[in-house]
């Protein structure tokens, strides 16, 4: 039971969204951005899982492996592989679908709960964000949960397949989350944060932020109607 992941080629952190998926008993096959293939090349899978970027999918020097990722998107969802977006990954599959995504007035960053009408496919959290990109989704989509900055979760079911998108973190572990306060200390500037205060929200909200994800990656599988190969699993 294979699961294609597409990820940067530097930055393969799908922390415990796919430490559940391994534990479920998927195989993962990686597939990096810049190196995208057409659907028919890839090997059968159970599922695509889109996972975040420091790139924006709007900027126009990513305009060729984003258009190959949205390409790839959509060939999966028509053949019937169901697609998971995070992050970059959301805006990617928001885009692919016909919305788009946009820089936003100022980051969106910390430990935030969320507007939501389906708390099981879109739980409040709190949930990690990190960005600065805001996603619009498609018109045909149905938007589960929100913040103050935009939308947070959609489902979409228009090519025959469905996918759903999350632009919070349900993967990201404290080391991860650390690394990207240290790396891009602008982001936490402008969003009139202290580092290592989210540093330590991070690491108080580790053991709850793992639980939560691993049920979530449950309940969106069962959502995308994918066969879990392992049976029982904690």
């Amino acid at each position: 039971m294979l699961i294609h992941v597409v990820a940067d080629g530097t930055d393969r952190e799908g922390g415990y969204v796919t430490e559940r998926l391994a534990a479920l008993g998927f195989e993962l096959g990686w597939i990096d951005r810049d190196a995208v293939v057409a659907h028919d090349e890839l090997a059968p899978a159970a599922m695509m899982l889109l996972l975040g970027s420091e790139r924006s999918a709007h900027e126009p020097r990513w305009a060729g492996p984003v258009a190959a990722e949205e390409a790839l998107v959509r060939s999966s969802l028509r053949a019937g592989t169901p697609v998971m977006g995070i992050c970059f990954g959301a805006q990617l599959l928001a885009r692919a679908l016909g919305g788009a995504s946009y820089r936003g007035d100022e980051p969106e960053a910390g430990w935030k709960r969320v507007d939501t009408i389906d708390p099981v496919l879109c739980p409040e959290g709190p949930w990690a964000q990190f960005h600065r990109d805001v996603l619009t989704p498609p018109q045909q989509a149905r938007v589960l949960g929100t913040s103050w900055y935009g939308p947070q979760c959609f489902i979409d079911e228009s090519l025959g397949t469905p996918a759903i998108a999350w632009q919070f973190h349900p993967e990201v572990t404290p080391q991860t989350y650390a690394r990207w306060v240290d790396d891009d200390t602008e982001t936490v500037r402008q969003a009139g944060l202290d580092a290592t205060f989210i540093k330590r929200q991070a690491l108080a909200s580790a053991a709850r932020a793992r639980i939560a994800a691993h049920r979530l990656v449950d309940d969106a599988l069962r959502y995308l109607e994918v066969d879990v190969p392992a049976a029982d699993v904690s």
